[in-house]
């Protein structure tokens, strides 16, 4: 698939001076759509089971409270310890099957926030009750200054680019800076703009951790996800992103347009110039169909010379409007200099009421037939004689494509 940028303005002055690979590790909004369902599936997957086992924990430690602190301090150390358990066991039900990257923010801000509140709950205690404590007790007191230290460390396990690491870390750090704000503190003696720099190296080496994991599931996600020769989607990873996009529509109740695509006479030129020549023209059709889509648009390799084109919305333009945008760069030329044509069927979700994604295809499949039946270079759009549209490739477009070979 083309790499373009699709960040917003303010972050695209920020970091619209990176490669398109760096700032896929600095910022989110330029990831592949493949890659952002897989990692918000992954953090969301993170999230449930760190919150599982700190539910079971978090309780856990009320028996050393007891062991250690007077009646009237431990007492409330269990009832913030019950409140966070059954905050962890609420967030381990939430988005069991979900792989929406805004439920995964909202899954790890919570994960965040919960023991954010616990730190500054702990620590009101701990003020209202300062030297009275000796011991043993003391440094189970220190032990609950650790937690932003903890949270910070934790940003380690998520593959999280740079921002949105610095973004989760503010929690942790805010109250840092609150308990090092507040005089002389009850959790640990010293230096306390040491603690809150030592903070802030922990988070940035976890921030570096996470986005090294971004990297590796980034790399892995799309040499898996993309036809080698072609850069479109292969046919497994294009029918799991076809499925949701299916999924949405029907859910939003709004337009969902296939088109179905095979090329002409394509084996005549493995036959007649070998399959080198074949698979550059192969790249060409595909690279000239990638530059007339826009960014929500699947091209999915569905097997050899067939393409299937998904476009969520595509229907509000209209048939002329999708063509002048499909055709305009043609769709490459054979290797003797004249132009590739296609045979293409259209289908779409409400117009054609299927019931079914694979009744959806199908039609698209059927109709592509119908075009190429009905003497190649046309689209099909319907089941009437005249919904089929002959010459879609011209003279013009051929002469275009040349130049743009050149």
């Amino acid at each position: 698939m083309d790499k373009k940028d699709y960040c917003p303005g303010v972050i695209q002055k920020l970091f619209g001076r990176f490669s398109y690979d760096t700032r896929n590790l600095l910022v989110p909004c330029s990831h592949p759509k493949l890659v952002t369902f897989y990692r918000a599936a992954l953090i969301i997957t993170r999230v449930r089971l760190i919150a599982i086992i700190f539910a079971v924990l978090t309780p856990m430690w009320i028996a050393l409270d007891v062991a250690y602190f007077p009646v009237h301090i431990w007492s409330k150390l269990a009832v913030g310890r019950i409140v966070v358990s059954a905050g962890f066991i609420v967030l381990s039900m939430l988005y069991r099957r979900s792989d929406n990257i805004w439920h995964a923010y909202i899954a790890l801000a919570t994960m965040f926030f919960i023991p954010s509140l616990f730190f500054l709950y702990s620590y009101s205690i701990f003020a209202a009750v300062e030297g009275e404590m000796t011991g043993v007790a003391v440094s189970m007191v220190t032990g609950y200054a650790f937690l932003p230290f903890v949270m910070a460390a934790g940003l380690s396990v998520f593959p999280l680019t740079v921002l949105e690491g610095a973004v989760f870390t503010l929690p942790a750090l805010c109250v840092e800076i609150i308990s090092a704000m507040s005089g002389d503190n009850v959790l640990i003696h010293g230096s306390q703009l040491g603690l809150v720099w030592l903070f802030v190296l922990i988070a940035s080496v976890s921030i570096l951790a996470g986005m090294s994991q971004l990297h590796y599931l980034i790399e892995i996600t799309l040499k898996s996800a993309h036809d080698p020769l072609t850069g479109a989607f292969n046919r497994a990873s294009g029918e799991e992103l076809l499925e949701k996009y299916y999924e949405m529509a029907r859910r939003n109740q709004s337009p969902l347009l296939l088109l179905f695509i095979d090329l002409d006479n394509f084996k005549s030129v493995n036959d007649q110039y070998g399959h080198e020549q074949g698979d550059e023209v192969l790249f060409r059709a595909a690279r000239s169909i990638i530059r007339s889509t826009r960014k929500e648009d699947l091209l999915i390799r569905w097997g050899g010379e067939e393409f299937l084109l998904v476009m969520p919305y595509a229907f509000e333009v209209g048939y002329e409007g999708l063509q002048k945008r499909l055709f305009a760069h043609g769709m490459g030329v054979r290797p003797d200099g004249t132009p590739l044509t296609a045979s293409m069927g259209i289908a779409e979700l409400t117009k054609d009421r299927v019931g079914a994604l694979a009744e959806l295809v199908a039609i698209a499949d059927a109709r592509m037939y119908r075009a190429k039946n009905s003497g190649k270079n046309s689209i099909c759009y319907g089941d009437e004689d005249e919904s089929i549209q002959s010459g879609l490739i011209s003279r013009p477009q051929q002469i275009h494509s040349l130049k743009q070979q050149a």
